[in-house]
């Protein structure tokens, strides 16, 4: 393809001919790396009519760039950036300067301070990458995506394509969250109560700064979602934490005066515990005993390929307290970002409102397209797939960890993508994470997800969504020797 003819404009600052004119903003695209060797220029005639000169004065400039190797010809298929054409010149940035501005006075509301761990960019070099929540290019359905894509892209899909939709959503992908993927959770909820969101966190967002201010306190599962405890912080509310056991939040341990409970009950964050029925129908009834509202993060109930999981808290509610979050982004990818809020209609109003305006609404192509993956069946077949796979390297951790006799202290009861992990007391996982790295060894060291200065350094998650079969019994037991290694350094120092 031809360099834009939209690309090219005489500036009126420069001298000289209309030729040199032309040959100097050539050159200086060139040399400025705006045009790059190889690259095909317009038309000697379509360059003209743009300029609005004659056709034998850009023929002239085009002849003299030849002559001196800015450009070659090639027969009669047009004029190209030469690939002697003279290098751009590096860029070399300014020094750094000195800020005037005492940023730590100037920013009222600060939103730093968290220790939320990041992943590596590059995790896909790692040759034993246990890391959670990334997109495994072998699992994902790239083909169909691309056709709903191309479909969604279609003239039929104009006004969704280009339409600021302001406060509203695709119909076509409400309507299948609504009749499709809610019922399976056992929630009725009608095209008002549902809203989309740029994935969870964006959702948890939304919830947190509609019902939480300095005067109100919030509740969190202890060990934690980490995002989600950062962005309570950001609320300024009074934030208490009740530690999770192996049936995640105890409702008795819940204070007088909460307003707002953050709970993961169906696939707790990041422990792997499941809510059973009894203590969800006392979740209910404490909330409902001191009147306050739940927030449900039901994330990975896709990810059940050992039994059919729970039904969601909000199918249980019957007084409209729960608000429901769910996401796509970790069933297809995570660079979707595509969630959703279901709520009743008022605080689903109130948080349309408030989404429209911090974003207005996520893409109406991303809507699209999503929709059509969705309703054309290609989601629930990856999801087989997906399930298939993840039940093989499961087995696969289940037998390696067992030989190195590694301590489990969280999984799944009807699937997921991760187990929760416990070392010896001594172990500093985050240590030990850093010693794996080196050796190909991606980990995720569990004390960010705890609250508190006192927090536990030898927890740690290891995930199997992300890493081949074949790899991960070598991954295990390079693992188990670095954790050794820490245990013996632990031991010395007693």
């Amino acid at each position: 393809m031809a360099i834009p003819v939209e690309t090219f404009f005489l500036s009126p600052e420069t001298q000289g001919t209309l030729q040199a004119r032309i040959q100097q903003m050539i050159a200086s695209g060139i040399l400025s790396g705006r045009f790059h060797r190889g690259e095909k220029l317009p038309s000697t005639r379509k360059l003209a009519s743009h300029l609005g000169v004659s056709r034998i004065t850009v023929t002239l400039a085009y002849t003299e760039l030849l002559a001196n190797d800015y450009l070659t010809s090639h027969g009669r298929s047009g004029y190209f950036v030469s690939e002697n054409a003279p290098v751009p010149p590096l860029y070399d940035p300014p020094a750094i300067r000195s800020d005037r501005i005492d940023w730590g006075k100037a920013i009222a509301n600060s939103v730093s301070g968290g220790d939320t761990p990041k992943k590596p960019v590059d995790w896909q070099a790692y040759k034993y990458p246990f890391v959670y929540g990334q997109a495994d290019p072998e699992l994902f359905d790239h083909a169909n995506w691309r056709l709903c894509a191309l479909r969604a892209l279609g003239q039929k899909d104009f006004t969704p394509l280009t339409t600021d939709y302001y406060d509203t959503d695709d119909p076509l992908l409400i309507e299948f969250i609504a009749r499709h993927t809610l019922p399976r959770r056992g929630i009725s909820a009608r095209p008002e109560e549902i809203l989309i969101t740029m994935g969870a966190q964006n959702a948890l967002w939304i919830a947190a700064h509609l019902l939480l201010d300095p005067q109100r306190r919030a509740v969190i599962e202890d060990p934690c979602y980490h995002a989600q405890r950062d962005i309570l912080r950001h609320t300024r509310c009074a934030l208490t934490t009740v530690g999770v056991d192996s049936e995640g939040l105890p409702p008795g341990q819940i204070p007088d005066g909460t307003d707002v409970v953050f709970v993961t009950p169906s696939h707790q964050s990041p422990t792997n515990a499941t809510m059973p029925l009894s203590r969800r129908e006392d979740l209910l009834a404490r909330t409902a005993e001191i009147d306050a509202l739940i927030v449900e993060d039901d994330y990975e109930f896709e990810m059940s390929f050992l039994k059919a999981p729970s039904p969601a808290l909000k199918s249980l509610d019957q007084d409209g307290r729960v608000i429901y979050i769910g996401s796509f982004s970790k069933s297809l990818f995570p660079g979707l970002r595509l969630g959703y809020l279901v709520g009743s209609e008022d605080f689903i109003r109130e948080a349309r409102i408030l989404r429209a305006s911090i974003l207005r609404h996520p893409p109406g192509h991303i809507q699209r397209t999503t929709a059509y993956f969705l309703s054309l069946g290609h989601y629930d077949a990856q999801m087989r797939r997906m399930s298939g796979v993840l039940h093989d390297r499961r087995k696969a951790m289940d037998a390696a960890i067992r030989q190195h006799r590694l301590q489990i202290s969280g999984r799944g009861t009807f699937g997921g993508s991760s187990y929760w992990m416990r070392a010896e007391d001594d172990v500093d996982m985050g240590q030990a994470a850093r010693d794996l790295r080196e050796a190909g060894v991606l980990i995720e060291p569990g004390a960010p997800f705890f609250m508190g200065p006192d927090r536990p350094r030898n927890f740690y998650r290891l995930a199997y969504s992300s890493i081949p079969t074949g790899r991960i019994a070598d991954g295990i037991a390079t693992l188990a020797q670095v954790v050794s290694g820490q245990n013996e350094t632990g031991s010395k120092r007693r």
